[in-house]
C-alpha cells in the first residue's frame, strides 16, 4: 500500500468521519458548524493533491464511493491523487479554519513518513474499524463496567487478608508491632491536639494543644483536671488510649527481648569467647560417662592444687537442636558439681562452627560417635576433624576421637597440622573379655576412675641412668609397669634398659600419689630383692610352667596359655553391625569345637552383609549359627535353647547366654534396650530351670552402670558388664592426658596386651606365703607386670603394703597382670 493510502485514511480519519459523525449524531446543527467542516475536507483534498510527489499512483477509496455525508455534502470519487482536487458544493471556507485542517493532517502523515511504517500500521487497510466508524451498523458496543458495590462477604475477605498480611509481618519481625502503636499514638495526639484546638476555639496555640494531647496520653489523672465536657471526653479517650498504649508497648518490649534472648540462645552465630575449655561434639549414650569422667578429673585437680579454675567449662556442640541439648544436659547436670556445661548447636563439619566456638583456645576436643553404622560414624568424625584443620594454633591441642577400626585410627594420625589422638572403640572386645574373666569389669572402671590407682605418666629427668629393675623396685607406693619412650609404649623393658632424659615412667597409683610421686622413691636392698631370691623365684616359675600347674580361673580359660580351652556353646540374644569384633574375641577365648549362636529379628541377608563389605572371618575354633527369632518371646527363645543344647557332642560342655544390645532395640530409648536386655536374660533362665539346663554363665550388656548394680543384688547370678561405658571413661582420660592414648591402645587392641585375671596357682605353691613384691618379680620372669590380686572376690590394685606376706587361697584368689599377647 502507498502512502497515499495514509494520507487518504487521516481524509477520511479527520474530514469525513467528523462530518459523518456529526450528521448521525444531529441534523440541526447550525449551517456555520457544516460549512467550517466542508472547509476542512476541501483543504484536506487540496493540501494532499500539493503534498504528494508527481508521478504517484492514484489512490482510490473504496470505502468512500459515493458516501453521503450530508444533505449538502457528496464527495465524487474516484479521483486522482496528483490532479486537481474535486469539486465539492461547498461554499468558500475562512483561511483560519483552513490551516488548522492542515496542520491535522500535516503532523500525522510527517510523523509515519519520517518513520518510514506506513504501510505497516494497522489503520491503512481498508478494514480498519475507524474507516466504517460512521456507519451506524458497525458502532462499538459500550463497555459493561459493573459500578455495583462489592458483596460483605468479600469485604470480609478482604479485610481478613489485610489482618493475614500484618500479622505475617509481626511473625517475621516483631518490632513492626512497635512502629505501629507509636504510630497511633502519634497520631492519636495529632487528633487530639487538634481537637483541643478546634473547641477551646483556637485560643490556645496549636503546640499546647498537643503538648495537652500527650499529657493526657502519658498520664491518666490529667484528663480531671479539663473543664468543659467535651474537653473531658476526649481526654478520657486519650487517658484509655494511653493505658493500652503502654500496657501493649511493655507486653511488645518483653516479647521482643524474649525472642532476642531465644535467638541469642539458638543462634549458632554466636562467638564463644572462652578459652581453656574443653569440646564435646556430639550427644550420644556415652556422654553422660564422658562429662562425669571430667568432673571427676576435676574434682581432684582441685584437691591437688592443679586447676586454673574452680569450675572447668565445657562446651557440648550438636547439630540436633538446642533445646534437645538442654534436656540431655539436664538430667546429667544434677552430678556435675565441678563442670559447667554450655551448649551450642551448630554444624559439626563446618570450620566457622569450630571457630565460634574457640577451638584454637580450647584445652581438649573430644568428638562421639552419632551414628549407629560404624562406616558413617568414622566418616562424620572424619570431616570434623578436617573442619578443624584450617584453624591456626591446633598443634598443641589434642583432639580426641573415638573410631572403630584400626584403619581410621591410621588415616586420622595421618591428618598434619592437628594432634588427633583416636580412641578405637573396642566394646565388643571389652564384652566378651569381661564377660569370660569374672571381675575383670570392675579392674577396667578401678583403673579408669580418678578417685582410685589410675595409670599416670611423669617424667622424671633426675632419675637418668637409673636401670628399670631399679625403677620397679625403687617405687614404694606405686607398680611400675613399663616405659614410655618416642610416643609409644613398652610394658616388658628389660631390666637392664637405661633410664633416658626424655622418657617416661607408666606407673598405677593414686592421683595424690601423683603429686608426691618424687618423695616416695627408695632404692634400699630390700625393695631390690637379692639374686638368691630371684634365682629361686625364677626356677619356680620354671617348673610351674612346665608342669602346666595352674591355669586361669575355672571357665574362664584363654587361649594364650599352654593348655588349649574347652568346648563350649554359647547363646547371643541380639545383633549388631560390630559383632564381627566380638566373633573374633569369642574365637581367641573357646576351644575347638564350640559353637556361637546369635537369636534376633535381624534379617540374615543383613547379617551377612558384615562379611561382604570386605571383612572376611578367619575363626579356627568356633562356628558361627544364625537363628532368626524375637529373643523375648518365649517359644521362640525355648526352642533356640533347645536346639542348641540337642546338637551337644558332649553332655558335660558348658552352656553359656549373652544378652546384648539388640540393633532394634538401640534405635529406641538407651533405657527400653537395658530392659530388654535384663528381660531376656531371665526369660532364658526360666527356661533354662524349667529343662534342667545348666547354665554356666549368664552376661547381659547394659548401658546404665547404674541400673546394673541393681539388677545384680537382686539376682546375683547375673554378670552385668556397661562395655560402652569403659569406653566413654578411657576417652575422657585420653582428652585429660593424650599420652595416655598410647597405653589404652596398647591394652585394648587386638595384637596388644591385655590385663588378664590368672589363677594364684601358677606363681605359689602350696604352704607358701609371699609378698606381693615377690609375686610381682616371678610375673615379671613370665613376661607380665603384677598389678593387683583377688582376695576374697576383694580386688585390690597397687596393694599400700608391697612387702608382707600375704595368706591367699590357691583354689579361690587370683593375681591381677598385664600380660603379654599370644606368640610373646
Amino acid at each position: 500500500m502507498s502512502n497515499s493510502t495514509l494520507f487518504g485514511l487521516k481524509l477520511t480519519e479527520f474530514g469525513v468521519l467528523d462530518s459523518s459523525r456529526n450528521q448521525e449524531s444531529s441534523w440541526g446543527s447550525s449551517i456555520r458548524t457544516r460549512n467550517s467542516r466542508r472547509c476542512m475536507l476541501d483543504s484536506t483534498s487540496l493540501f494532499r493533491s500539493m503534498i504528494l510527489p508527481e508521478g504517484e499512483e492514484s489512490l482510490i477509496i473504496s470505502s468512500m464511493t459515493s458516501r453521503t455525508l450530508g444533505p449538502a455534502m457528496k464527495i465524487i470519487s474516484p479521483f486522482h491523487l496528483n490532479s486537481c482536487h474535486p469539486k465539492i458544493g461547498l461554499p468558500k471556507c475562512s483561511q483560519a479554519a483552513e490551516s488548522k485542517s492542515m496542520i491535522s493532517i500535516l503532523i500525522p502523515y510527517t510523523l509515519a513518513r519520517v518513520l518510514g511504517v506506513c504501510s505497516k500500521l494497522p489503520f491503512a487497510t481498508s478494514h480498519s474499524p475507524f474507516v466504517c466508524i460512521s456507519n451506524s451498523s458497525s458502532k462499538p458496543l459500550p463497555l459493561q463496567l459493573d459500578v455495583s458495590l462489592p458483596l460483605l462477604h468479600d469485604i470480609k475477605w478482604s479485610f481478613a487478608r489485610l489482618f493475614y498480611l500484618f500479622n505475617m509481618q509481626l511473625e517475621r519481625n516483631i518490632s513492626m508491632f512497635f512502629v505501629v502503636i507509636l504510630a497511633a499514638c502519634f497520631s492519636f495526639v495529632v487528633i487530639g491536639g487538634l481537637l483541643f484546638y478546634r473547641f477551646r476555639g483556637k485560643r490556645q496555640a496549636l503546640e499546647d494543644c498537643f503538648w495537652e494531647a500527650w499529657a493526657c496520653l502519658c498520664s491518666s489523672s490529667t484528663h480531671l483536671k479539663q473543664r468543659t465536657r467535651t474537653e473531658r471526653i476526649i481526654g478520657f479517650i486519650l487517658a484509655v488510649w494511653g493505658i493500652l498504649f503502654y500496657s501493649r508497648l511493655l507486653s511488645t518490649m518483653t516479647e521482643q527481648l524474649r525472642n532476642n534472648m531465644h535467638r541469642f540462645r539458638e543462634d549458632a552465630q554466636m562467638q564463644v569467647l572462652e578459652a581453656d575449655h574443653i569440646i564435646v561434639c556430639g550427644v550420644n549414650s556415652q556422654l553422660s560417662f564422658v562429662l562425669k569422667q571430667l568432673n571427676k578429673y576435676h574434682e581432684f585437680s582441685i584437691r591437688l592444687g592443679t586447676a586454673n579454675a574452680r569450675r572447668q567449662k565445657v562446651l557440648l556442640l550438636s547439630d540436633i537442636p538446642r533445646k534437645q541439648m538442654d534436656k540431655v544436659v539436664d538430667n546429667i547436670a544434677k552430678d556435675l558439681n565441678s563442670i559447667d556445661v554450655l551448649t551450642k548447636s551448630c554444624s559439626l563439619s563446618s570450620t566457622k562452627s569450630f571457630e565460634q566456638a574457640a577451638a584454637d583456645k580450647a584445652r581438649a576436643i573430644i568428638i562421639l560417635p552419632t551414628k549407629q553404622n560404624q562406616y558413617e560414624a568414622d566418616s562424620d568424625a572424619f570431616i570434623s576433624v578436617l573442619a578443624l584443620q584450617p584453624l591456626p594454633m591446633m598443634t598443641s591441642i589434642p583432639t580426641v576421637v573415638e573410631v572403630s577400626s584400626l584403619s581410621s585410627y591410621d588415616l586420622l594420625k595421618s591428618i598434619s597440622g592437628l594432634k588427633v589422638e583416636p580412641v578405637i572403640n573396642v566394646a565388643p572386645k571389652l564384652f566378651v573379655q569381661c564377660s569370660r574373666q569374672k571381675g575383670l569389669i570392675s579392674i577396667y572402671k578401678h583403673l579408669l576412675n580418678y578417685r582410685k590407682n589410675v595409670f599416670n605418666l611423669c617424667s622424671f629427668p633426675h632419675f637418668c641412668g637409673l636401670s628399670y629393675r631399679q625403677l620397679r623396685h625403687g617405687f614404694q607406693e606405686a607398680v611400675v609397669c613399663g616405659l614410655y619412650r618416642g610416643g609409644n609404649i613398652y610394658f616388658h623393658p628389660n631390666d637392664e634398659e637405661i633410664l633416658e632424659k626424655n622418657d617416661k615412667v607408666l606407673f598405677i597409683s593414686s592421683m595424690q600419689g601423683m603429686k608426691k610421686s618424687e618423695p616416695f622413691f627408695h632404692l634400699d636392698a630390700e625393695a631390690s630383692d637379692n639374686s638368691i631370691k630371684r634365682d629361686k623365684a625364677f626356677r619356680r616359675s620354671k617348673e610351674s610352667l612346665r608342669q602346666g600347674h595352674g591355669d586361669t580361673l575355672p571357665g574362664l580359660e584363654k587361649i594364650s596359655t599352654n593348655r588349649s580351652a574347652p568346648e563350649e556353646y554359647i547363646l547371643v540374644m541380639g545383633w549388631r553391625p560390630d559383632m564381627v569384633e566380638m566373633i573374633k574375641e569369642y574365637d581367641k577365648y573357646l576351644g575347638p569345637g564350640s559353637a556361637v549362636e546369635f537369636l534376633s529379628d535381624v534379617p540374615l541377608d543383613e547379617r551377612y552383609k558384615v562379611n561382604k563389605n570386605g571383612i572376611r572371618l578367619k575363626l579356627k575354633n568356633i562356628e558361627v549359627l544364625h537363628k532368626v527369632g524375637n529373643p523375648m518371646e518365649y517359644d521362640t527363645l525355648e526352642d533356640a535353647i533347645i536346639s542348641l543344647k540337642s546338637s551337644f557332642k558332649k553332655q558335660d560342655i558348658s552352656f553359656s547366654i549373652a544378652a546384648i544390645c539388640d540393633k532394634e532395640w538401640h534405635d529406641g530409648d538407651l533405657s527400653r534396650t537395658d530392659k530388654n536386655s535384663v528381660y531376656s536374660l531371665h526369660l532364658a533362665e526360666s527356661i533354662c530351670s524349667k529343662h534342667g539346663i545348666k547354665v554356666h554363665n549368664l552376661v547381659a550388656e547394659i548401658v546404665n552402670s547404674k541400673f546394673g548394680k541393681q539388677i545384680a543384688r537382686i539376682r546375683p547370678s547375673f554378670v552385668y558388664i556397661a562395655a560402652e561405658e569403659i569406653m566413654s571413661l578411657v576417652t575422657a582420660q585420653v582428652a585429660e592426658n593424650s599420652e595416655l592414648n598410647a597405653v589404652w591402645k596398647n591394652i585394648l587392641s587386638a595384637n596388644g596386651n591385655e590385663i588378664c585375671v590368672k589363677d594364684i596357682k601358677l606363681y605359689i605353691e602350696p604352704g607358701e606365703n609371699p609378698s606381693f613384691r615377690e609375686l610381682s618379680e616371678r610375673a615379671h620372669l613370665q613376661g607380665e607386670v603384677a598389678i593387683g590380686y583377688i582376695k576374697k572376690n576383694k580386688k585390690i590394685i597397687n596393694p599400700s603394703s608391697k612387702s608382707e606376706p600375704l595368706i591367699l587361697d590357691l583354689n579361690d584368689d587370683a593375681l591381677i597382670v598385664i600380660s603379654q599377647p599370644q606368640g610373646h
